[in-house]
């Protein structure tokens, strides 16, 4: 077998297993064997890219970021559908359809909460993928609905023009680790699947939109060449030939048929995968569809049944709180068991101290809960004619439950957190930080290894990276002695990193890199460091008040002095190769621009601020000083253009003395 024969073989292969695990939920194929197929098919595209073509599996998430959205103008218009919220409605519905064309055939279908979006295929190639938008012109998203596993990239038959619509969804069951992993990082929680999907599809990164796992459901063909049809049902039936994901659907005969099928799907709809707001009954013969035609706004042929929310009344037994990995504290409500959605409800997140506080929430108290997208449950009020008369209301913990040490409010959010240096709630989170490049740099110690190491006991604080033997990490799961002994020699190297990476591997709230950089520089130690004060420190160009609040607080607690003691006692550099050598540029802003011959402008900065100045990279009122080395471009210009100060080389270097 030759290679372009191979290549097409382990295409068609990957292809073929890729749809049996994607659209028909039956895979054939392990992940081990998928895996190994397809770094196969990666090696030979990369030694023979003429053989790639477009509907290759390695193509999923080949797309580079963009910068923006371009418009699509919708060849047929993506109609809305009128809604309706009782079988009253839905009957006055039928009545019109009656007088209209008589009596009908209905199709009944769940109607998906997600993101609506055409697809476009030329000669069986999928080719562009857009938004609904406001229904006559989206946006151009198609590099990331090829993420989209359950979308062929190519047809089975190669029609001339096809253009399907769909419903963009994200399962249920990776919307709640989503949102897990968003409260463990202290981010803001998606409401529900749909604004999950719809945030994740307009994303600007294809890969970002590659690790949300969205998924696709076809309802409509919106446009084709080549075919032709009786009803809806038969072009639905040919989406599943062409290898789609199509919506599940019931023809009935009646509007009374039709109304139980709705009734049906609203008792059942725990059992899709994705979210459903309600079910949409359609007209099934084309023909009387082009008949009854479309109003301004929605088309005559099709209805959309809305359920509402199911809520029933809880009581809050108890609000525990957890402390995610980068240390924010999130409240839960344990509730009296109760019957939502399918499923028994016994706890609900009360996400941070502003929600409680807004909805008044207190233990004892009996409140209305919901699945939030039928999944999160939710407080939705307080029922407060049933308030016990003792209650009182609830506030977090000023201390971390886990380690004690005292928690802080974001100056800019909702979010409390933990101080604790040593927290072991926040231990992955506060080592991988650690050992990251801009911290103390340890080649080989990423979060896998990190947790390998917090897993089999040999972690529990950063200064324990420094008592490490190679013996013990060669026992771990894929490393060995070699791997290990290069870590353990990483991890040596990085005592003589300067102050300034140590400052900023500690991950005190509000000291970044450059912070880390200019106290490093002005104090010289990190005993001089402990020493000052809120004031002194406030005194530091670039260190506001918030800033020293939180760095004072961190050095003096408990467990810092803990771990810099550690830190110590292993060997680790606390004195920084930038000391300030002086003060004489204090309060002044330079912007560097075009080449300098006596030095690099890198360089050029950091001897500013090692006189107290401050650097900037664009110029404006408030810049001091504009330093102009040969070449100089826009900048320059701008200075002249609102009368700032322009310096040569040699008077710069005057200024400061060399």
């Amino acid at each position: 077998m030759d290679v372009k024969q191979e290549i097409e073989q382990l295409r068609a292969v990957l292809n073929e297993a890729g749809y049996e695990y994607y659209v028909l939920d039956r895979p054939t194929m392990s992940d081990y064997d998928y895996d190994h197929r397809l770094r196969r098919l990666e090696e030979l595209e990369k030694a023979y890219p003429e053989y790639i073509t477009p509907d290759s599996p390695t193509q999923r998430v080949g797309g580079e970021a963009v910068s923006g959205f371009e418009e699509v103008r919708h060849r047929v218009p993506l109609e809305s559908l009128q809604d309706v919220f009782s079988m009253e409605e839905l009957s006055d519905f039928d009545q019109r359809v009656h007088e209209s064309v008589g009596d009908v055939e209905y199709t009944v279908e769940p109607k998906v909460d997600g993101l609506s979006v055409a697809l476009e295929y030329r000669d069986g190639l999928f080719v562009r993928g857009a938004t609904r938008g406001d229904g006559l012109v989206g946006e151009d998203v198609t590099e990331n609905l090829r993420t989209i596993k359950s979308i062929p990239m190519l047809l089975p038959q190669r029609l001339p023009s096809l253009i399907v619509r769909g419903e963009v969804f994200m399962p249920r069951t990776v919307f709640a680790k989503l949102n897990e992993e968003r409260e463990q990082n202290g981010e803001s929680l998606f409401a529900n699947p749909r604004n999950a999907a719809a945030g994740s599809l307009r994303q600007l990164d294809p890969k970002i939109a590659a690790a949300r796992r969205l998924d696709i459901v076809l309802f409509n063909i919106q446009y084709m060449e080549g075919r032709s049809f009786q009803t809806h049902s038969e072009t639905l039936d040919f989406l599943e030939q062409m290898k789609f994901k199509v919506i599940p659907r019931k023809i009935c005969q009646t509007i009374r048929e039709a109304q139980k099928q709705v009734e049906d799907i609203g008792d059942n709809r725990i059992q899709f995968p994705y979210d459903i707001d309600g079910a949409v009954v359609k007209v099934n013969s084309l023909s009387e569809r082009v008949e009854l035609g479309s109003t301004a706004k929605f088309p005559r042929w099709a209805a959309a049944f809305k359920y509402p929310p199911e809520q029933k009344e809880a009581t809050v037994l108890d609000i525990m709180v957890q402390v995610g990995r980068t240390g924010v504290l999130t409240p839960k409500a344990t509730l009296s068991p109760v019957r939502l959605a399918g499923t028994t409800v016994t706890s609900a997140s009360l996400h941070n101290q502003d929600y409680i506080a807004e909805k008044d929430i207190r233990i004892g108290d009996t409140v209305l809960v919901q699945k939030a997208g039928e999944i999160i449950p939710e407080v939705v009020r307080v029922v407060k004619e049933k308030r016990l008369p003792n209650s009182a209301p609830y506030h977090l913990p000023g201390k971390c439950p886990v380690c004690g040490a005292p928690v802080v409010r974001d100056e800019e959010g909702a979010a409390i957190r933990c101080t604790g240096a040593e927290c072991p709630a926040q231990l992955l989170r506060n080592l991988t930080h650690f050992a990251s490049r801009d911290a103390m740099d340890i080649e080989g110690l990423g979060p896998a290894v990190v947790e390998s190491l917090v897993n089999a006991g040999l972690l529990k604080a950063p200064g324990d990276l420094y008592t490490l033997r190679i013996d013990e990490v060669a026992k771990l799961e894929r490393m060995g002695p070699k791997s290990a002994e290069n870590l353990i020699h990483a991890i040596e190297r990085s005592k003589q990193n300067d102050l300034s990476r140590l400052l900023f591997a500690f991950g005190i709230r509000q000291v970044g890199q450059k912070a880390a950089k200019v106290l490093a520089a002005r104090f010289g130690t990190l005993d001089a460091l402990r020493g000052a004060t809120v004031e002194t420190l406030t005194e530091v160009n670039d260190i506001g008040e918030i800033t020293a609040r939180s760095l004072v607080a961190w050095l003096h607690s408990p467990q810092a002095e803990h771990l810099i003691s550690a830190l110590k006692d292993a060997g680790v550099n606390m004195a920084s190769s930038a000391q300030s050598t002086g003060d004489q540029l204090a309060g002044k802003t330079f912007v560097l621009t075009g080449t300098l011959a006596h030095f690099s402008r890198s360089e050029a900065g950091a001897c500013i601020e090692a006189l107290g100045g401050k650097v900037s990279s664009s110029v404006s009122k408030k810049t001091s000083y504009v330093v102009a080395g040969e070449e100089a471009g826009s900048k320059l210009e701008k200075a002249r253009t609102l009368g700032v100060p322009v310096l040569s080389e040699q008077e710069f270097l005057d200024m400061i003395g060399t």
